[in-house]
């Protein structure tokens, strides 16, 4: 897995945009809100997304992983090396993480967004 690849999974996703944020991070948000980050700055390049109530402890204590700076008291583990995961299990994870924060935007910006 690389940034490129990453990039493409969280891009097919409906209604995603990105962007640069912090100067060094690549942000993927539905309606504004974060779901997956990719530091560029970093070798190995990590990344961070939102979690599970009860995968977050599981999967933040696995080698390579760890709770994420800032946003960690929000269920996001930051994995320290992309290649932690296979493609198939950063599938699973970005989808997850889209999918939390999209059933949380409010119905006005699901609507403006044709998400539902």
């Amino acid at each position: 897995m690389n940034i490129e690849d990453l990039q493409q999974l969280c891009k097919s996703l409906p209604g995603v945009t990105e962007d640069i944020k912090w100067e060094h991070d690549l942000c993927f948000c539905i309606g504004g809100k974060m779901f997956c980050v990719i530091g560029l700055n970093q070798t190995p390049t990590s990344a961070s997304f939102k979690v599970l109530d009860d995968e977050f402890d599981t999967l933040s204590s696995r080698d390579g992983f760890k709770p994420a700076p800032y946003v960690a008291r929000y269920k996001w583990v930051l994995a320290e090396d992309i290649n932690n995961l296979s493609p198939a299990q950063w599938n699973h994870f970005v989808t997850q993480s889209y999918t939390l924060i999209k059933d949380k935007l409010p119905a006005k910006i699901k609507k403006e967004l044709n998400i539902s």
